[in-house]
């Protein structure tokens, strides 16, 4: 597989972004936000591939959702989104369903993130594209906080 240079101008998870999901009290999962380490946007269906892992566990993909422009997808539809672009000054939210969500304190979350860059052709590349891989993949160790203007009840 050809990558292209890796230029790190931002780390792609984001600082202060971790943080807890409540649905009625419950705290159903957490999510945090990644932006692109590169110098332009994509379309969503170029995103060759998207992991996730917290503290050394690998999140299943259909456990995670990934939300941009005010919309939310899932990990299946992905390869689908021809018109949805990530511009590079904007940050993506990832949602994860936990049941229970994640314990307070830190946690290292790290983010495999291969995109095709649609305007660099190599022949031959992989079996499936033709075309050179961004690796926009990282890593970072952040505590979890909670929302602000949220009020949790955690009696429940």
């Amino acid at each position: 597989m050809t990558f292209v240079m890796r230029l790190e101008f931002v780390d792609t998870v984001c600082d202060d972004s971790l943080i807890h999901t409540y649905v009625n009290n419950q705290k159903l999962g957490y999510e945090f936000q990644v932006r692109l380490s590169y110098y332009r946007g994509h379309y969503l269906s170029c995103i060759e591939e998207l992991k996730v892992m917290v503290d050394g566990e690998e999140v299943d993909p259909t456990d995670m959702t990934f939300c941009l422009n005010n919309k939310e997808f899932t990990m299946a539809q992905i390869p689908y989104l021809i018109s949805e672009f990530w511009k590079v000054n904007e940050a993506a939210t990832i949602k994860v369903y936990a049941p229970g969500g994640l314990e307070d304190g830190e946690h290292t979350i790290d983010v495999t993130l291969l995109l095709r860059n649609a305007y660099m052709y190599v022949p031959g590349n992989t079996p499936k594209h033709n075309y050179a891989v961004l690796n926009s993949s990282g890593s970072k160790t952040l505590p979890v906080r909670v929302k602000k203007g949220v009020k949790v009840d955690e009696s429940n």
